[in-house]
């Protein structure tokens, strides 16, 4: 028995021929809108890429890209189709590409759902490349010499002041690292050698952190420097004053910027692969209905359409006693190659007869 089967007359084959013209054309522009996303998306991540670890954040807006053009390119060629199905002569020349295209058509939004997936699941990744590249940024923060990391000290201040952060997970990261350049630093001072001494690895570690941490909403002038000593300061406790710094790391900030995007944008793929599956089946009923037709001199005659020619068991059962087929039939011609290869390794016997 088919699965849903569904009478058409003249008329309402080519009402369904119409919206389907329409709707595929309307699954261009929403194409063009996945593209755009996409586009939009590796834009944003490549703003940003000096304090990401790698580049595994660029598959989804990748994705999105590629199946923005895929899009576009299905549903222009899908509404060639559907207008020349108001013509029987011109539909004629379809026939032989429709059960492929219909097939690619399957497989095209298998991959359009898996990239709504995976823009809600990438959030994983995006935390652990953000967390290990701001780790490694910072590093370089001090770097205003040095060639290729010059521009550091400025992209840690703009995303700081950008999105109201400060450090990896938050300002006491900075206490860690040596921020303040050498060149900058009193070396003939006796707390510049002290502190350079305290410390293992020779650095310069203080409490402080960099002016971009600042809030500028505090009603105090701000304190970057000894931001743990209570007693440096009149009427100051550092864990109460949570208007001083940014209390927030940039990771998070950053992880919530990046996330909540991509679910917006896994959203619209997802209603996007929603409507392409409705035009998918539509079609189907389409390609069905007019290849039943029994009298094609008579375009006015009634047929029947259908999404599968038999129920979804015996559909599945028919494929897999396919896949069966195949897998013993290369098999034997795996078989039949082993034993010419014996055959040709054989060496006949000479026997000489004295």
């Amino acid at each position: 028995m088919a699965l849903l089967k569904v009478k058409f007359n003249q008329k309402k084959r080519v009402k369904l021929a119409q919206g389907l013209w329409l709707m595929n054309w309307f699954s261009v522009f929403a194409g063009i809108l996945v593209f755009s996303m996409g586009l939009f998306l590796k834009i944003e991540l490549r703003k940003r890429s000096e304090v990401m670890d790698n580049s595994e954040s660029h598959f989804v807006p990748n994705s999105l890209i590629l199946m923005g053009i895929l899009s576009c390119a299905f549903n222009g060629f899908a509404g060639k189709i559907c207008y020349d199905s108001l013509d029987p002569t011109k539909f004629a020349k379809w026939k032989p590409l429709l059960k492929p295209y219909m097939a690619l058509c399957f497989f095209f939004n298998i991959l359009i759902f898996f990239t709504a997936l995976i823009c809600f699941l990438m959030r994983g990744s995006l935390e652990s490349t953000l967390s290990q590249g701001l780790k490694n940024s910072m590093k370089f923060y001090r770097d205003t010499d040095t060639p290729g990391r010059c521009f550091m000290k400025k992209t840690i201040d703009m995303l700081q002041i950008e999105f109201k952060c400060c450090g990896n997970n938050g300002f006491k990261d900075w206490f860690e690292i040596q921020w303040i350049s050498n060149r900058y630093l009193d070396f003939s001072s006796k707390e510049v050698k002290d502190r350079i001494k305290s410390n293992v690895d020779g650095r310069y570690l203080v409490d402080g952190v960099p002016f971009s941490c600042c809030n500028p909403s505090s009603p105090r002038p701000c304190i970057q420097y000894q931001v743990t000593n209570n007693s440096a300061h009149y009427s100051y406790d550092y864990q109460t004053e949570e208007l001083n710094l940014w209390r927030r790391g940039c990771r998070e900030a950053l992880l919530h910027y990046y996330s909540s995007m991509m679910s917006s944008m896994g959203a619209v793929v997802l209603l996007v692969w929603l409507f392409e599956m409705s035009v998918m089946v539509g079609l189907r009923l389409l390609h069905t209905s007019l290849e039943s037709i029994t009298n094609p001199e008579d375009p006015e005659c009634e047929s029947e359409g259908w999404i599968l020619e038999n129920s979804l068991k015996d559909t599945l059962k028919s494929a897999l006693e396919s896949l069966k087929k195949i897998g013993k039939f290369n098999q034997v011609e795996a078989d039949a190659e082993g034993a010419e290869g014996e055959e040709g390794g054989k060496t006949p016997a000479i026997t000489t007869v004295s």
